[in-house]
């Protein structure tokens, strides 16, 4: 069976801790251009609990909903990408860390020609890229 062809630089951990860290400069640099925090007003009663703190992680929580969906996106796409370039449900089930039927299930469809997303298309068993 052919391999993934690709190494990485640094082990799974590190990468972990890279991506982690850039993704939260990403956020830190995105959530002033993408959110208007409304001051407090003075008059509020404390019970209402409106605090800076609680605005900002909460934004913070949007941005990071709306980053996982793209990734979700993407990730599907590139899946996609890696089938029209001859890849197969082992090969994009390695690189995504999923079993091969881990890969068929998430993303039926790759194994057809044209590498069409559509579910209903192709046969769920052809194993082939």
């Amino acid at each position: 069976m052919p391999g993934v062809h690709f190494s990485l630089r640094m082990s799974e951990p590190e990468l972990e801790t890279r991506v982690t860290e850039e993704l939260a400069a990403l956020v830190e640099h995105l959530v002033p251009e993408v959110f208007a925090f409304v001051p407090v007003p003075e008059d509020e009663p404390p019970e209402a609990e409106r605090t800076p703190e609680r605005a900002r992680a909460l934004a913070h929580l949007h941005l990071l909903t709306h980053i996982q969906q793209a990734a979700l996106r993407l990730e599907a796409g590139t899946a996609h990408e890696a089938a029209r370039a001859g890849a197969g449900y082992p090969q994009i089930g390695r690189a995504s860390g999923l079993t091969r039927q881990g890969a068929r299930r998430r993303w039926p469809g790759l194994s057809t020609p044209t590498a069409d997303p559509d579910p209903s298309t192709g046969d769920p068993d052809d194993d082939r890229p």
